[in-house]
């Protein structure tokens, strides 16, 4: 059974690298949110095996998005996504639940190979 993945990023070029690159890998897009509330809703209503979250979005910050994940109870592995490298930010994301941090631009390749190690 292929695994569920919702893809939170305000950006559609990045949902879109994302979502084609794991569509390949025989994983299924469940959903897609541009903003935090959106991919909040989401997670809870679709309860996917895996969230791809970027850390800036138009209304919420990743790590303000975790916090709220650990509260409501969702199980979902998360990758943080983000153009901030700052390994201190890496570190909260990582002790908030996020499983990995890729930081942006990242390959196919690299996304594929965290994906899979998490999954």
């Amino acid at each position: 059974m292929s695994k569920k993945v919702l893809i939170v990023d305000d950006s559609m070029y990045m949902r879109t690298l994302i979502k084609d690159t794991l569509k390949a890998e025989g994983y299924e897009i469940v959903g897609e949110a541009p903003n935090g509330e959106m991919a909040i809703d989401l997670a809870m209503e679709l309860n996917p095996d895996l969230i791809t979250l970027d850390n800036i979005l138009p209304d919420m910050i990743g790590t303000d998005i975790l916090k709220v994940f650990k509260d409501q109870g969702i199980a979902s592995k998360v990758i943080m996504v983000s153009a901030v490298g700052q390994q201190s930010v890496i570190n909260e994301g990582i002790e908030l639940g996020a499983s990995e941090y890729i930081v942006k631009p990242f390959t196919s390749e690299d996304l594929i190979t965290v994906v899979n190690r998490v999954m």
